[in-house]
């Protein structure tokens, strides 16, 4: 039963994150300064409202009053999340939980501490009149997607798809634009806005309607995690409560990602700020709580390209 599957996923998570926050081994503090200790926690992108919860509770002294000094750092150009925290350049970064995953698998020894999205926001997107409307109309296209994109393997090896072509991804939506014939890898809160601001009529189609649903997660190498348990623990109760304040009230915030990211737009900003797509958190005894299980991403599809 999805339901079932999903609660046992969100349960499971959070107990291996628990038992690493939880550790009972001393710290060894990250780097002490001026009293607070420093860490970087590295974006999987630029500033974006996605990372909203993040920029609050740094903007309104939540880290600051745990004890932490947090410089959060946009991704540079053709930088790796994963190796810029395995290489020890940012303390925490961004990803989803299939990535951790494959990151282990790969020789990187990253651990998922917490998450603000139980649904993965990525999708595919197609023109109003393309024929594709479900996972198995794909067959016999071309998909713009990142490179070695597993959502698209299990995607093809799921539906039996045996004539899907694969092109590297540009991230900018200039092809899609171009061709009507386009089918694009996305995050639902950003390709289709930009595209439907430039006179496109996009529909989407939520990957995760496949079975392929990782959470969004924030991660740190295991060794910080065993040797800092307490920053992490520091760390995640502070973004929750980020989260929470920008969940209230994100003008400020946005005012702030506008600063740091100037192609944000306000009409851009109204709209995320309009619909109710961030996920809902609560600590709950040291855990984190995501309210809304179905829901967290599904409500902006009607604004940014309908979900098929």
């Amino acid at each position: 039963m999805r339901f079932g599957r999903h609660c046992l996923r969100y349960v499971a998570s959070f107990v291996m994150a628990l038992f690493v926050v939880a550790s009972g081994c001393h710290s060894r503090q990250a780097g002490p300064a001026n009293g607070l200790t420093q860490v970087r926690l590295q974006l999987d992108w630029y500033p974006q409202p996605e990372q909203g919860g993040f920029f609050t509770a740094q903007q309104m002294g939540y880290y600051k009053a745990e004890g932490l000094d947090v410089t959060i750092l946009p991704l540079p150009q053709y930088g790796s999340v994963a190796q810029l925290v395995a290489t020890g350049k940012a303390e925490f970064g961004l990803g989803s939980s299939d990535q951790v995953l494959e990151w282990n698998s790969n020789g990187l020894p990253l651990v998922a501490v917490s998450a603000t999205m139980q649904h993965d926001p990525q999708a595919i997107m197609v023109h109003t009149d393309s024929a594709i409307h479900d996972f198995k109309d794909i067959e016999g296209h071309t998909i713009a997607a990142q490179t070695g994109a597993t959502w698209l393997k299990y995607v093809i090896s799921r539906y039996g798809l045996h004539q899907v072509r694969q092109i590297p991804s540009t991230l900018s939506v200039a092809n899609f634009l171009a061709d009507r014939d386009h089918v694009q890898q996305i995050f639902i809160t950003s390709e289709p806005f930009f595209a439907k601001q430039a006179g496109a009529d996009v529909r989407t189609l939520l990957i995760s309607r496949s079975g392929y649903d990782p959470y969004r997660v924030q991660f740190t190498t295991r060794d910080f995690a065993a040797q800092n348990p307490d920053v992490v623990a520091k760390f995640v109760r502070a973004s929750v409560h980020g989260w929470q304040e920008y969940l209230r009230n994100p003008s400020p915030t946005n005012a702030h990602l506008l600063t740091l990211n100037p192609a944000l737009n306000p009409v851009r900003q109204a709209r995320i700020r309009s619909n109710s797509w961030l996920p809902k958190i609560t600590p709950r005894r040291g855990r984190i709580h995501l309210l809304r299980p179905f829901n967290t991403v599904t409500a902006i599809a009607g604004h940014h390209g309908r979900d098929m």
